[in-house]
């Protein structure tokens, strides 16, 4: 099979030509860059939970509720944490439902909420599935722990300054 990478940089190239075209390439090539990053990221990330029929959009949601006090949360409380679209969360949940990994049930508290409850087996699932993304370092390569730190703290500057959450 022949090599997929390209022998040059794709998005140096684009911003040298961006730069002929419309000036300073500074914020594209780092957009790009981020988004290029997160396709990668995915990329491992889903193939590492393969095994355990999982994409990390669903490993998420298991790791949500494996993270709540009762292993059970509304889900539009599921959507707001995670940030997703309301169809989202239900086409998550109905595939972690038809594995075994979680159940819908009445909120004994509001029965006109379900929710959506961890079973044991997701509990082992979603435990297995942890060890499998960290063995991979979740698909951050090539930097250093304080790199790591850093880049966070960048990223986090960004998502604050867009409203993702308040100073």
């Amino acid at each position: 099979m022949p090599d997929p990478r390209l022998p040059f940089d794709p998005i140096d190239r684009a911003g040298d030509l961006w730069e002929q075209h419309f000036g300073d390439a500074t914020s594209m090539r780092l957009a790009t860059s981020v988004m290029r990053v997160q396709q990668l990221m995915i990329g491992a990330l889903d193939g590492a939970l393969k095994p355990f029929g999982l994409t990390f959009s669903r490993y998420e949601v298991l790791v949500l509720l494996l993270f709540s006090k009762r292993g059970e949360l509304p889900l539009s409380k599921i959507g707001e944490r995670l940030m997703v679209h309301p169809t989202s969360v239900t086409s998550a949940i109905d595939r972690l439902e038809a594995q075994g990994f979680v159940e819908r049930v009445p909120d004994e508290d509001d029965r006109r909420r379900t929710l959506a409850r961890l079973t044991a087996t997701g509990r082992s699932t979603v435990k297995k599935a942890t060890a499998a993304v960290e063995g991979i370092d979740f698909a951050i390569t090539g930097l250093t722990d304080r790199q790591q730190g850093d880049a966070y703290q960048l990223l986090r500057k960004v998502r604050r300054s867009s409203g993702d959450f308040p100073d």
